[in-house]
Order: C-alpha cells, then sequence, then structure tokens
C-alpha cells in the first residue's frame, strides 16, 4: 500500500481559505510521486467571505469551511475531525489567509492567536508519533500553538510573522523562496511559497521541495 499523507484546507481562495495554486501545486507533487492523500477541512463558518476580484469583504455572505475546500479537492473531502493521524503517514498545511482566520484567529489576535480544537487534536496524533508535518506560506505561524515551543520554521522573511512566531516561542529561520527550513528532530518542514513567490514557478520550487523531504521523513 503507498504512502498516506493527509492535506488539510481551510476554504477556496487566498485571501478567505486555502492558497489555490499552493494547494494544487501539493497534490500535485504528491501524485508525481506516487502518494495516496485525502483532503480535510473543518464543518465551520468562514470568518468572512473575500470578493477576490476587488479585495474586499462582501457583507451578508457566508460560506462554510467545508464545503469551499470542497471545490479544491473536486469533491472529496472529509470533515477534520474525522482525521485520524494512525491511518495516515503525514500531514500537510497550505497556506492562505484561511489559515489565518478560519483555522486560527492570528488575522485579528496575532501572536495572542488561538487554533481550532479540532485542528490542535488532529496535529497533536501527528506529532506523537513523529510523523512528518508541512507547513507553508503563513501556516508555520501556528507551530508554536500547535506543537509547542522551540520548532525551527519559516515564513521566509516577514519580520511582523516572524516575530510573532518568536513571541509564542518559536524559532523562526529566514528562508528564500525556493527553500526548505527542516527540524529533524520534531519531523516539521516548512517553505516560504507565496509569502515570498511572485511566481507560480517560484511556489513551485519550494512546494516540491517540501513534497519531496515529507516522502523522505517518512522512510526514516
Amino acid at each position: 500500500m503507498s504512502k498516506q499523507v493527509a492535506v488539510i484546507l481551510s476554504g477556496c481562495g487566498v485571501q478567505d481559505g486555502s492558497e489555490i495554486y499552493e494547494t494544487t501545486l501539493t497534490l500535485l507533487r504528491l501524485d508525481q510521486l506516487g502518494l495516496g492523500y485525502r483532503c480535510f477541512a473543518p464543518d465551520i463558518e468562514q470568518h468572512h467571505v473575500i470578493d477576490h476580484r476587488h479585495g474586499a469583504p462582501v457583507e451578508g455572505e457566508t460560506r462554510n469551511v467545508l464545503t469551499e475546500s470542497a471545490r479544491l479537492a473536486r469533491g472529496e473531502i472529509f470533515p477534520l475531525d474525522e482525521l485520524e493521524a494512525d491511518e495516515f503517514d503525514a500531514v500537510i498545511l497550505p497556506g492562505g489567509f484561511g489559515v489565518a482566520k478560519n483555522l486560527s484567529d492570528f488575522a485579528v489576535a496575532g501572536d495572542g492567536l488561538q487554533v481550532i480544537e479540532a485542528l490542535t487534536e488532529a496535529l497533536a496524533g501527528f506529532h506523537q508519533s513523529r510523523k512528518p508535518i508541512g507547513l507553508m506560506c503563513i501556516s508555520p505561524v501556528l507551530v508554536p500553538r500547535l506543537l509547542g515551543p522551540g520548532i525551527a520554521v519559516t515564513v521566509g522573511s516577514d519580520p511582523g510573522v516572524a516575530g510573532a512566531i518568536s513571541a509564542m516561542g518559536g524559532l523562526h529561520r529566514s528562508c528564500g523562496v525556493g527553500d526548505i527550513v527542516l527540524d529533524f528532530e520534531n519531523r516539521v518542514v516548512t517553505t516560504p511559497a507565496y509569502m515570498l513567490a511572485t511566481r507560480i514557478s517560484e511556489a513551485a520550487t519550494g512546494i516540491f521541495k517540501l513534497v519531496d523531504r515529507i516522502d523522505e521523513l517518512m522512510d526514516l
């Protein structure tokens, strides 16, 4: 049986959900490597809805994170509270503002952020079992709250987000768009993706490296 990877989504669209290119590149690389995957998302209401054409909130409209994530997964999506770490070999979290608005409240609380319970419970099993955990773009900001202090991660070079990671007890490492940061002891792999990328090809380089390293770690 092929190795299985859980992919956790936070909606659909960079401004209020999962970053679409980051998600697609992650799924593409998993498939290229012959790795199985299943997508999960919380069955909760989005923080708000953004008109991606104009970049402004849409007044009076609500959307469900699980339903929106299904767009990215072509309908093959499962509620996050059904994710069992013992059924998978690794887990990956693409970025997008849904991480900071739906999976947590980082967008409004900064370094006082809280992570939704379903995500905390899902990631605990992977961390305790020393199964690889990949995070990209803004999602590494969750690591100190999700997994504990002292874990090295990167969001690239953004001083505000790096400062928040440090304030929560995390270790931020500066990193180029096409590279990754590995905390081998904790089996955590991170890459800046669209925290730095200006083109999809730039994002792809780091994301592919992240997925490749996750694949290698599953054998260790």
